[in-house]
């Protein structure tokens, strides 16, 4: 059995939004692109042939990653959600006790980290180590250069700001 694939409503759109375009745009593509393939002759040794077969296959194998991914998902409702502790879809102000800097991240599923957005999977290190706790509590983090120590400033839900 699967596990339940926790998201936002954003991320559970992004989800539907890919799928759609990878069931319409993508197929279409690469069946024009085995098409193509396939005028040029001899399939035996037709390297354009196999190469957009296994673009093919690579996306269907994406397509169903997302439709499992759907199948198991549930939608958080942050707005019943305990802003007193670190949990998915916090938003978490902390302090290096080292370096004195501040950062902001929202902890959110492995589906929809993404770095650049200050979004990081509660599965990292750094979320694992913020999870339950509380204002003012420090996070001792195992990182290869050793323990970062993370003091938590502040705590919101998803789309409070910090």
């Amino acid at each position: 059995m699967a596990e339940t694939v926790y998201l936002t409503q954003e991320g559970l759109e992004k989800i539907k939004s890919e799928l759609q375009d990878l069931r319409t745009r993508g197929r279409a593509e690469i069946a024009r692109a085995i098409q193509e393939a396939r005028e040029k002759g001899d399939l035996s040794e037709n390297a354009e042939y196999h190469a957009a077969k296994e673009a093919q296959s690579l996306l269907e194998y994406r397509i169903a990653q997302l439709e499992q991914t759907l199948m198991h998902a549930r939608v958080i409702d942050a707005s019943r959600m305990d802003g007193s502790r670190v949990m998915l879809l916090s938003s978490v102000k902390v302090r290096n006790l080292k370096t004195n800097q501040v950062s902001v991240f929202m902890l959110v599923s492995e589906s929809e980290a993404d770095v650049k957005q200050g979004k990081i999977s509660i599965a990292s290190p750094i979320g694992k180590g913020l999870i339950g706790k509380t204002v003012g509590e420090i996070a001792e983090i195992a990182a290869p250069a050793g323990i970062i120590r993370l003091e938590v400033l502040e705590i919101g839900i998803t789309s409070t700001s910090i």
